[in-house]
C-alpha cells in the first residue's frame, strides 16, 4: 500500500492547485482534532527514521458515523486518518456504489421501503444462500432514494441517532470527496477501494474491474505511488487488474483466519486456502502477481487464544516482508467484544476497552498500518507507539523504512 506519510524514503505527493478551490463538501463540516502529536518520521536515538505506519478509517469513521457514508469518510480524515476505505458493489445498471455488502438490508432502510418489498429475494453470493435485498436488483436512482443506517446500533447508539440521514455514495463521488477532504486538511488523504465479490459479479455479468481503472485514470489516480490501493480478497481479479486491465496503482491481497478466496472455489483448487497464502510459497506467489500488500485479520500476526486472550506472534509479517509485501491488518475497534480479553474495560460487550493498549505489540511486529473503525484511537495509538520508538528503538523495526520501497 502506497504510504501518505511524508518521511525520508517516500515523499507524500504534493496537492494539485485546482483542487485547493474545489466546491464544498457535501457532507456536514466536523471538527477536527488535534493534529498527531509526532512527525510522520521521527528520529530514533540511534538516528534512523522511525516510518509513521499508515491509518486506515475503516469504511471511514464507522465506530462513529454510519459506514461507508460521506460522512463517515469527512469524520474520519478529520480524525487524522491517512486513509479512507470505500467497498465497492455494482448497482443494476453498473455503477460501482459503496456497501461493504451488496445484500443491504443491515446498513439501509431499504425493509421498511414498501414500494421495494417485491425485491426481497433468495441468492447465493460466494457459496452461500442469503436472503435480503442486493444492490445488483436496483438503479442507481432507485438506490439513492434509500438512507444509511448504523449496523451495530447496540454497541453504536451515537452512530445510530444518524440513522435516516445519508444516501449510498458511488466510488465517483468517495473520489471527489478524497480531493476536496485533500485540499481542507493541507495533506494527502489517500483511498483504498475493495472489490467485494469479484466472481459473482463477473458471474451476473457485473464486472466492476475495468471500471475502478476507468475512475482511478478519470482522478488521476491510477499510477504507481498514487495515494489509491485496490483490495480483494481473491487474487485472480488482481492479477487480472495488474497484468491485463492497465492498472498501475499498487493492489492488496486480503485474506482470512478460515476459509479461502471464492476463485479458488470457484476453480476447484483446494491447494490455495488462506492458509497456503500464509505460508512463504503462498506470499511469493501473491508478489508475481504483482500484489504489494497484504491485508491479514490481525489474529493471523498475532493469535487469539481460546478464551480470547492474545497468544503468540506468529511469522507472518516477517515472511511478508521478505516477500517484498506490506502488512497491513483489519479490523481494530474499540469496543469490548472485538478486543483481546486483557484489553477489555469490563464485561458489558459493548463499552469501549483499551484498543490503543491493544494496537501496541501489533506495531512492534512491524505492520505498515492497519484499518480501524475508530480512527481518531487509532492515531492515538501510533502517536504512544512513535513516541516510544523513539525513546527505545528495540521497539519495532521500521519495515517501510528499511525496505526503501520507492524504487520498487
Amino acid at each position: 500500500m502506497t504510504s501518505v506519510r511524508r518521511h525520508a524514503t517516500r515523499g507524500l505527493v504534493a496537492l494539485a492547485a485546482a483542487v485547493a478551490v474545489s466546491a464544498p463538501l457535501a457532507a456536514p463540516a466536523v471538527a477536527a482534532p488535534a493534529a498527531p502529536t509526532t512527525p510522520a518520521a521521527a528520529q530514533s536515538v540511534t538516528g534512523k527514521p522511525v516510518v509513521r505506519p499508515d491509518v486506515v478509517g475503516h469504511r471511514g469513521a464507522s465506530g462513529y458515523r454510519p459506514e461507508h457514508t460521506l460522512a463517515a469518510y469527512e469524520l474520519a480524515a478529520a480524525q487524522g486518518a491517512d486513509v479512507i476505505e470505500p467497498d465497492l458493489v455494482s448497482t443494476k445498471d453498473g455503477v460501482l456504489v459503496v456497501r461493504h455488502e451488496n445484500l443491504i438490508d443491515g446498513t439501509t432502510d431499504v425493509a421498511q421501503r414498501p414500494e421495494f418489498a417485491d425485491r426481497k429475494t433468495t441468492k447465493v453470493v460466494d457459496g452461500v444462500a442469503l436472503t435480503g435485498w442486493f444492490t445488483e436488483d436496483f438503479t442507481l436512482a432507485e438506490l439513492k432514494t434509500l438512507r444509511a443506517k448504523e449496523r451495530l446500533p447496540q454497541a453504536r447508539p451515537e452512530s445510530a441517532s444518524y440513522d435516516g440521514r445519508y444516501q449510498v455514495p458511488t466510488f465517483e463521488e468517495v473520489l471527489e470527496l478524497r480531493e476536496r477532504l485533500s485540499a481542507r486538511h493541507g495533506r494527502e488523504i489517500g483511498v483504498i477501494p475493495e472489490i467485494k465479490h469479484p466472481t459473482y459479479f463477473d458471474s451476473i455479468g457485473l464486472s466492476m474491474e475495468e471500471r475502478v481503472v476507468e475512475l482511478l485514470d478519470e482522478h488521476g489516480l491510477n499510477k504507481r505511488n498514487a495515494p489509491a490501493t485496490v483490495q480483494s480478497f481473491e487474487l485472480a481479479n488482481l492479477r487480472d487488474l495488474n497484468e491485463n486491465l492497465g492498472l498501475k496503482a499498487e493492489t492488496v491481497f486480503l485474506s482470512s483466519v478460515t476459509g479461502a478466496p471464492y476463485d479458488s472455489v470457484a476453480a476447484g483448487d483446494e491447494l490455495r486456502d488462506y492458509d497456503f497464502y500464509e505460508t512463504a510459497a503462498g506470499m511469493r506467489e501473491i508478489r508475481a502477481a504483482g500484489v504489494d500488500t497484504l491485508g491479514p485479520a490481525f489474529a493471523q500476526i498475532i493469535t487469539k487464544e481460546k478464551d480470547g486472550s492474545m497468544g503468540e506472534e506468529t511469522a507472518f509479517v516477517s515472511l511478508a516482508h521478505r516477500a517484498g509485501l506490506e502488512v497491513v491488518p483489519y479490523t481494530f475497534r474499540a469496543e469490548n467484544q472485538f478486543l483481546y480479553t486483557e484489553f477489555r474495560s469490563s464485561t458489558d460487550r459493548n463499552a469501549q476497552g483499551d484498543m490503543v493498549g491493544m494496537i501496541q505489540p501489533f506495531l512492534d511486529a512491524g505492520i505498515d498500518g492497519f484499518f480501524t473503525d475508530h480512527p481518531d484511537l487509532g492515531v492515538q495509538a501510533v502517536d504512544v507507539w512513535m513516541q516510544g520508538k523513539k525513546e527505545h528503538p528495540g521497539r519495532g523495526v521500521g519495515k517501510t523504512a528499511q525496505r526503501g520501497l520507492q524504487g520498487r
